[in-house]
């Protein structure tokens, strides 16, 4: 056994030797390139990557001409109500605590919360619908600046999960698989597509929650890691307290230029390693030392917002220049994807409504509902709508029937069998609606959207064909739509 695993370690330093002997050649020559050659105005050469550096990115893709250059997510995480929100049904008023029928529940998947129950009360919207915009899109009266923006939008009414629980539902849309360990979606496209600017990541997740942090869930780092995927393609996150990004600022006594020359012998190092091992993960070191540097200069300017108009600080609420906030989020955001920022993934907790539906819905509405609206208006504004893909949506929706007391019943329960999003820009159809549910909002009655449909689509908007998109790994390609997955064509402009 012992000689085996001896023979082992011989054939992968043996592998390491290649590697080290071809750094010289093919491998330092790509090195060289991404470090660039310009003179340092600090001490001895630059090794970060000048302007003309070779930013990532696939030599094959895009596959197609994209209609979207870079993405916003708004994740609205806990799962909001489709009944209440965007898919209006007047019958259930008629029907108000009486039994949903078992025709129409039939062997739906539920949650361990409510899966026993023996009733099944009808809970309609909690507040009336109206029609918004020229195209007549209904919506709560909950979100009238959304609703403003209807004959911008197109409202997806009929997304379905087999996921019943916030961490699976989440780590589906955004990774592909209901169980941690693979790229994000953000990863995805920075690895195929690379980055667009020099100064910020390709790829940047914030955070936030509602004000009485009434929603339990955590937000994990695999949302938005690499999986198998080299780490620097995973996701950057901004802190929503102190330091937007921490360790970027230079310690007390510690200069730019002193930094320079320590970034300068790091990399020196770093390269000797490269060349001995061949690890990509090196390359990674390098690159994200680089841009860390850089990020000292970008990460300031990116967040003094004192030349916004005050009209636009206006259309995000009180609480956009609140660092954490997600009006401040949305902002910021609008602000990375103004700099060249292809993947922003924004995500807000406080959906959860299962025992305070009739408080805290419209609560949460009213935090997110400008902040959301306005984000859409400053790209629109900027002429940047056309060709930036803007989603906003949770995990699943909320279950038509009430929980807690079948007589008084305070909340919903999670819901995958039916569900809405919307979505605008890069190349969706505007002022559109997508696929439809039966009188309670229950099952799917009209073009039916699986989460591996939605993930190739968007990949689609992005010039990407999502079964051409690969990676290897244990034995087999990997992708974000896994086996699945189809090209919505009716959401498309």
């Amino acid at each position: 056994m012992m000689h085996e695993l001896l023979q082992t370690n011989r054939e992968r330093v043996t592998r390491r030797q290649f590697f080290g002997a071809a750094a010289p050649g093919v491998g330092m020559a790509a090195l060289l390139h991404l470090l660039g050659s310009s003179p340092s105005p600090f001490r001895g050469p630059i090794i970060h990557p000048s302007q003309e550096e070779d930013r990532g990115g696939l030599p094959d893709l895009p596959h197609h001409q994209p209609r979207a250059k870079r993405v916003i997510v708004m994740w609205q995480g806990g799962g909001p109500s489709h009944v209440d929100l965007f898919d209006p049904k007047p019958m259930m008023h008629d029907l108000v605590g009486q039994d949903i029928p078992a025709s129409i529940r039939g062997e739906t998947r539920l949650s361990t919360m409510s899966s026993g129950y023996s009733r099944w009360p009808c809970v309609p919207a909690i507040k009336p619908f109206q029609k918004f915009g020229e195209a007549g899109i209904e919506m709560s009266e909950l979100l009238p600046n959304i609703g403003n923006l209807a004959d911008d939008l197109c409202l997806v009414r009929s997304l379905h999960t087999e996921a019943v629980n916030h961490a699976p539902g989440v780590t589906l849309f955004l990774t592909g698989a209901q169980i941690p360990g693979r790229p994000s979606f953000g990863a995805w496209l920075s690895y195929g597509l690379g980055n667009e600017s020099d100064d910020l990541p390709t790829f940047v997740v914030m955070t936030s929650s509602d004000r009485g942090k009434t929603c339990g869930q955590l937000f994990f780092d695999y949302y938005w890691g690499s999986g198998f995927l080299p780490s620097r393609h995973q996701g950057v996150r901004f802190r929503n307290t102190g330091e937007l990004v921490p360790y970027v600022s230079n310690p007390a006594g510690v200069t730019t230029e002193s930094r320079r020359a320590l970034l300068d012998d790091i990399a020196e190092l770093n390269r000797m390693h490269l060349a001995d091992y061949g690890d990509p993960e090196i390359e990674t070191r390098i690159a994200q030392y680089e841009m860390a540097f850089r990020m000292q200069t970008s990460v300031p300017e990116l967040t003094d917002v004192k030349n916004e108009p005050q009209h636009v600080l206006d259309r995000y609420g009180s609480d956009v220049l609140k660092q954490g906030t997600y009006a401040n989020n949305c902002l910021i955001a609008r602000r990375l994807l103004e700099r060249g920022v292809r993947f922003v993934q924004l995500m807000h907790s406080g959906w959860d409504q299962h025992n305070n539906l009739y408080s805290q819905l419209e609560e949460q509405c009213r935090d997110t509902d400008a902040p959301s609206a306005a984000l859409v208006l400053d790209l629109k504004e900027r002429g940047m709508l056309d060709d930036t893909l803007v989603i906003w949506g949770g995990e699943f929706g909320r279950t038509p029937f009430g929980q807690g007391d079948p007589v008084t019943p305070t909340g919903r329960d999670h819901f995958g069998k039916a569900f809405s999003w919307w979505l605008a820009g890069g190349g969706i159809k505007p002022g559109s609606i997508f696929g439809a549910t039966d009188e309670f909002g229950w099952n799917i009655t009209d073009n039916p959207v699986h989460v591996h449909d939605i993930q190739a689509t968007l990949l689609h908007l992005c010039g990407i064909d999502h079964e051409r998109l690969t990676f290897r790994y244990q034995g087999r390609q990997y992708r974000l739509t896994d086996v699945h997955g189809s090209v919505i064509k009716g959401i498309l402009a």
